[in-house]
């Protein structure tokens, strides 16, 4: 078998990994229930009701979830968040809190602890998100409706501010830092906080909900009045259910559905990614190409782990030949072999890849049956 020699990136979360356990009671995870899989689950529906009861939640905002649904006909659950306001140029904009690079800012606020994050530090990926205490909500530096948006964002406390001055957008912020007026603290503090609505559009919902793109990830529009929003949650292995909010490759932003977020491609480079692969083709299922469900590379909560998917398409070379594969190590196996062709991005777009910004609110057991 061929050995894959280390690469700069995982260098970088081998060296995170000696700094932090990452362990998932130190993100916050909880579990729903304790009750365990019945032995024996005689069909896909008890199994997956099994996986329900057992599922740990892992980002506090989430308010409720199901892995699956027999109120729409596609083969995915949901999940819903408390919805979080801050202001972005004067206006209202609304978002989710999923996952921080700190691990007592994460414990604090019932995130993902993601070290990979802050491997943005100084590379000028992240936006800023600037925050001031009290009651006075936070200011974004970016939305979707910007070619420089990502979801990404450095906590800047703000400090010795006029309550009465207006401060409501970040370049208001830095120029009453430059004229002396405030103080700007850069934490190093980096979290994911994927923006759902925002001044003149919102994240696209699918009315149909037969399958995983649709017209969009979430399942009805954002609902300000109660401070809610619901997105589709997919499965993937290892044991993991996820949401897609944004994507690096800006012109399939539209086709998909979600925000486009292109500096969110830099997270490449600076070792912020982890891989996933998706399916072409094999065994029908409920995956993006209509196939098995996808493959992370690493668990959601382990600290090698990101939800900045460094995304891959895997193809059967022999299509009657295809089975299931459920890990990294098969997938990585099944290359060796050469079962299977390596596309970066998608057979389309390789060999230029992209990245896709997918949080995983919800660990639970894979139920997928070919």
């Amino acid at each position: 078998m061929t050995t894959h020699p280390i690469s700069r990136r995982q260098f970088i979360r081998l060296s995170l990994l000696s700094s932090s356990a990452a362990v998932l009671a130190a993100c916050g995870a909880r579990p729903v229930e304790e009750a365990a899989a019945p032995a024996g689950a005689a069909s896909a529906g008890e199994a997956v009701a099994a996986a329900n009861a057992a599922a740990t939640v892992l980002v506090g905002d989430v308010v409720g979830f199901t892995l699956a649904s027999d109120e729409w006909p596609g083969r995915f659950g949901s999940v819903t968040f408390r919805l979080q306001q801050g202001t972005y140029r004067g206006e209202p904009i609304y978002y989710i809190r999923t996952d921080s690079s700190d691990l007592a800012f994460a414990e604090q606020n019932g995130l993902v602890h993601v070290p990979l994050l802050a491997t943005a530090a100084g590379r000028g990926i992240a936006g800023s998100l600037y925050t001031f205490g009290g009651d006075r909500v936070p200011v974004l530096s970016s939305a979707p409706s910007d070619e420089n948006y990502i979801s990404l964002f450095q906590i800047k406390e703000v400090s010795g501010a006029d309550s009465a001055a207006d401060l409501s957008s970040a370049e208001a912020i830095e120029q009453a830092a430059r004229d002396g007026n405030l103080t700007i603290a850069e934490q190093p503090v980096y979290v994911n906080y994927p923006v759902v609505k925002w001044p003149g559009g919102e994240l696209a919902a699918d009315t149909a909900r037969d399958s995983y793109l649709g017209t969009g990830q979430l399942l009805g529009p954002v609902d300000v009045a109660n401070r809610r929003v619901t997105f589709k949650l997919h499965e993937c292995y290892p044991g993991s259910r996820y949401i897609v909010t944004d994507t690096s490759a800006a012109p399939m932003a539209p086709m998909m559905s979600i925000a486009a977020a292109p500096p969110s491609q830099g997270m490449v480079d600076a070792g912020g990614t982890d891989e996933i692969w998706v399916f072409a083709n094999g065994v029908a299922g409920s995956g993006v190409m209509g196939f098995q469900p996808a493959i992370f590379d690493n668990r959601a909560g382990d600290a090698a782990w990101s939800p900045f998917w460094n995304h891959f398409t895997l193809k059967w070379k022999d299509d009657g030949a295809a089975r299931v594969l459920s890990s990294s190590a098969e997938a990585r196996e099944a290359l060796d072999k050469g079962e299977v062709e390596l596309f970066n991005g998608t057979p389309d777009s390789h060999p230029n890849g992209f990245v896709v910004n997918c949080p995983v609110p919800v660990l639970a057991e894979n139920t997928f049956q070919a």
